[in-house]
């Protein structure tokens, strides 16, 4: 009987720890785990045009684990997820997307979650530019 009293009281004692852990917010990601601007690869950087399908907002790497916004561009070579920034910056600087909209992305090729993708540093829509990062992935818009 004493056996299993301490099983039970070393298996409540792990419980309480992991949730104190998780409420005092503490990260149980890799420190090797690479997030936003160090996702950029300024040599990978292209050009493409597409028509937007679809926008999404999910936890993302590319926006450090907040939530980010992302447009599904359709493009001559397929569907391709574009990483814009996190939505509280979409959101505080007015910039909307919506279906159908025509845009030209300047950004880096970026492979997060096994899938391809881009990472935004210019957007171009018409007679309308929005910059996002700077040359090497840094976001310029921090607010």
């Amino acid at each position: 009987m004493k056996m299993r009293s301490l099983l039970y009281g070393m298996a409540f004692a792990v419980v309480i720890l992991v949730v104190l852990l998780l409420v005092l917010g503490v990260n149980f990601q890799s420190p090797n785990a690479v997030q936003g601007a160090a996702l950029y690869n300024p040599a990978g950087e292209v050009v493409v045009k597409g028509t937007v399908q679809e926008i999404q907002e999910f936890d993302c790497p590319v926006s450090e684990g907040e939530l980010g916004s992302h447009l599904l561009l359709k493009t001559a070579d397929g569907i391709m997820l574009v990483h814009l920034a996190p939505v509280r910056i979409v959101t505080s600087q007015n910039l909307t997307f919506a279906p159908g909209d025509q845009i030209e992305v300047i950004g880096a090729k970026v492979r997060v979650a096994g899938k391809n993708g881009l990472i935004a540093r210019e957007i171009t829509r018409g007679n309308e530019s929005m910059i996002f990062r700077d040359r090497t992935g840094k976001l310029l818009i921090t607010q």
